[in-house]
């Protein structure tokens, strides 16, 4: 025999198993990353007591103005994030939930992720020498240029050191500055051939720019978008593709040219 159930009953028991769902997400940790916006670092300046670029074997420049690279903050790899951090942090502007892999390589220890991390810094800072090196038509080797940045890991700097050591020779190439003297701010990885790579956590890293002053942004076009959706008021937003590409356009921005706007 088959009993029909009322629309009230069936709705009650369908919501049974989302309601068990719930009640085991509230205490079980869950695959996300929680992240905010993080430090910033002028790469034309000091970290922690020690020049961020250092360039032996060739003069440079007396630079003025600021190349800051962005970082965003985030729990551990081993954090525990329960639903109501993630439902927190889907409401909120200055907090946003990641994919814990697309933060933290998978599997590994805290310290082996860690150093992992580092060594992609390393990597991106010996690139971007290249990148800068190339860029300047100088052959590799010709300076011994040393990057250091203190507690900061993974590849998305890289674009910032390639600018900071191509202000720190030979400027705009006209006696300027690149930064025109202003405060720029952005975050790319960069190849040795130029080309930017996109990075992640922009809407955060954007915040953290203009919270340190940068008033320019300079950001991997495939994330516009992103960067668009939490915009701090009077921060300029400048897609890149390419190294050639971000200094053309902030040689144009102190010039007074046309730029590409987000």
């Amino acid at each position: 025999m088959v009993t029909r159930l009322s629309r009230p009953r069936v709705l009650a028991l369908c919501a049974l198993p989302v309601l068990a769902l719930f009640g085991t997400a509230a205490f079980a940790p869950l695959p996300f990353t929680l992240a905010q916006p993080g430090t910033t670092a002028n790469v034309l300046g000091e970290d922690k007591g020690r020049q961020v670029i250092t360039i032996d074997g060739t003069p440079t420049r007396t630079t003025e103005g600021e190349l800051l690279m962005t970082t965003i903050l985030a729990t551990g790899p081993k954090a525990d994030v329960g639903i109501g951090d993630v439902v927190d942090g889907w409401f909120r502007t200055d907090r946003a939930v990641l994919p814990r892999d697309s933060v933290y390589p998978t599997g590994g220890s805290e310290k082996e992720i860690e150093q992992h991390n580092l060594q992609d810094m390393r990597k991106s800072q010996n690139v971007a020498v290249d990148a800068a090196l190339n860029y300047l038509g100088k052959a590799p080797g010709s300076v011994d240029i040393t990057l250091h940045l203190a507690d900061v890991g993974g590849p998305s700097a890289g674009l910032f050191f390639s600018l900071g050591i191509i202000d720190k020779l030979a400027g705009d190439g006209s006696g300027g500055d690149l930064t025109g003297g202003r405060t720029v701010a952005g975050t790319g990885t960069i190849e040795a051939d130029g080309t930017v790579g996109a990075v992640g956590g922009v809407s955060l890293k954007t915040q953290a720019a203009r919270r340190d002053g940068a008033t320019v942004f300079l950001v991997p076009e495939a994330e516009c978008k992103e960067a668009r959706a939490e915009k701090p008021a009077g921060l300029r937003l400048i897609p890149v593709t390419t190294l050639k590409g971000a200094v053309s356009s902030l040689k144009a921005l102190e010039q007074g040219g046309k730029t590409p706007s987000c």
